[in-house]
């Protein structure tokens, strides 16, 4: 495994690879936070936080770059903290009313888990974290801004709100941190993203994480960051060894009932299902409650108190199937996911590598099964070619036609199914 990119980015500096320290007292960090990481279980840190946490501690401007499930969080939340405990660079050290540290995320799951760690890292600190996103009542985010607050973690739409109201002044932030930038940037927030940014102290730390930096978002991040070091763990748009890869063909009316078939096997134990848009959601989840498969759904139009108990519920483990568009999947960082499943293929290849990075993290095993329909084997190409392998197919081989469109690996004999990946059996469909 390499743990830094030597080919950094023009204009980026690069790390040499090599084998880093074995324990999170290694890094430098201080002793009340390896005090929180020690409670919290944590003994040895991942490549990416051996890489990217001493750079960071030393003030530099860190492009990190690893796929999901490696620890990205804690990558930079520990800097940040370790960044409090200092005294403030540009306010008296008796004025705790100011905005330092700036964490900005895709969606609301993700910034509420990111404001979570940062609880649990900084619990022997005085650091004082914050999220606010929209779906809610302002009222008490206001309040909370007002009392003072260390560490804001916020998605976009929602900090602009407030930026207009007078509510967020940014201009005593030291460090700024864009989590899932790659997704921000593309996914229509780049305005905010300038507004935001067009706010901040021109002199701060900058830290961008994320899953893949796409070539065409190299010179974007690269106005945002000074003489960065550049930290990648894994080939770009790599996809964890450990998850089972497998591809079902099928024809468009008999995606649900292949699905049903697929959760009806035992080893599908906690199932997170990805659709393409919101209104196939709800239909897929109502689907599988009808079929008696206890399923939720999440997307933008649910109201976030309902977004928290679908996903409360599907942590506990008392709901197991949870079925979610790309957006609204963010941030879901659950234990013990043992299947992914696209219902949809994703337009978008390396939405492939974000989705199936929820199954198989911190090294567990795992297993994804896409359903392919003839229309979207085209971006199941695409997939292949990024991922640089081929899917194993289950159910049998795809049809004739699939060969004379070229459409690669997928054209291949059938491979037999992996051990977590059920085999599609015959089964009469049910009416309703």
């Amino acid at each position: 495994m390499r743990v830094l990119d030597s080919t950094p980015a023009a204009g980026q500096r690069a790390r040499p690879a090599g084998v880093g320290p074995s324990s999170f007292a290694a890094l430098g960090l201080d002793r009340s936070i390896l005090r929180a990481l020690d409670g919290a279980g944590y003994e040895h840190p991942t490549p990416i936080q051996t890489a990217a946490i001493p750079p960071a501690l030393a003030g530099r401007d860190v492009l990190g770059c690893a796929r999901t499930g490696t620890g990205k969080t804690a990558a930079f939340a520990l800097p940040i903290l370790q960044h409090l405990l200092r005294p403030p660079v540009r306010l008296a050290a008796n004025d705790h009313s100011r905005i330092r540290a700036l964490v900005l995320a895709p969606t609301r799951e993700l910034a509420a888990q990111i404001e979570h760690n940062l609880a649990t890292y900084g619990r022997h600190t005085e650091c004082r974290p914050l999220v606010i996103f929209g779906g809610v009542s302002q009222l008490k985010q206001v309040q909370a801004l007002r009392r003072g607050v260390d560490v804001l973690v916020a998605t976009p739409g929602r900090l602009c709100d407030l930026m207009a109201q007078g509510a967020a002044s940014l201009s005593h932030v030291e460090l700024l941190v864009l989590d899932e930038f790659d997704r921000m940037l593309d996914q229509g927030f780049l305005p905010a993203i300038r507004r935001i940014v067009g706010a901040l102290p021109a002199k701060r730390q900058t830290l961008l994480f994320s899953a893949t930096v796409p070539v065409e978002l190299e010179a974007l991040a690269s106005k945002l960051l000074h003489d960065p070091v550049r930290v990648s763990v894994n080939a770009q748009a790599s996809t964890p060894d450990r998850i089972d890869q497998a591809v079902c063909f099928v024809e468009p009316a008999n995606k649900r009932a292949a699905l049903e078939r697929f959760l009806d096997d035992g080893e599908v134990t906690r199932a997170l299902v990805f659709t393409r848009t919101k209104h196939g959601a709800n239909r897929v989840a109502q689907h599988l409650t009808r079929a008696g498969i206890e399923a939720d759904a999440i997307h933008g139009n649910k109201s976030q108190n309902a977004r928290e108990r679908a996903l409360s519920r599907f942590r506990e483990g008392t709901l197991r199937v949870l079925v979610a568009t790309d957006v609204a999947a963010r941030g879901i960082d659950i234990d013990g996911v043992s299947h992914v499943v696209n219902f949809d293929i994703p337009a978008d290849p390396e939405s492939y590598v974000h989705r199936i990075g929820r199954t198989g993290r911190a090294g567990h095993p795992g297993a994804a099964l896409s359903l392919c329909t003839a229309e979207e084997r085209g971006s199941l190409q695409r997939i292949e070619r990024l991922i640089a392998r081929p899917l194993d197919i289950v159910g049998g081989a795809p049809p004739a036609s699939a060969t004379a469109a070229g459409a690669g690996a997928v054209a291949t004999p059938a491979a037999a199914p992996t051990r977590r990946i059920a085999e599609a059996r015959p089964r009469r469909r049910r009416r309703y």
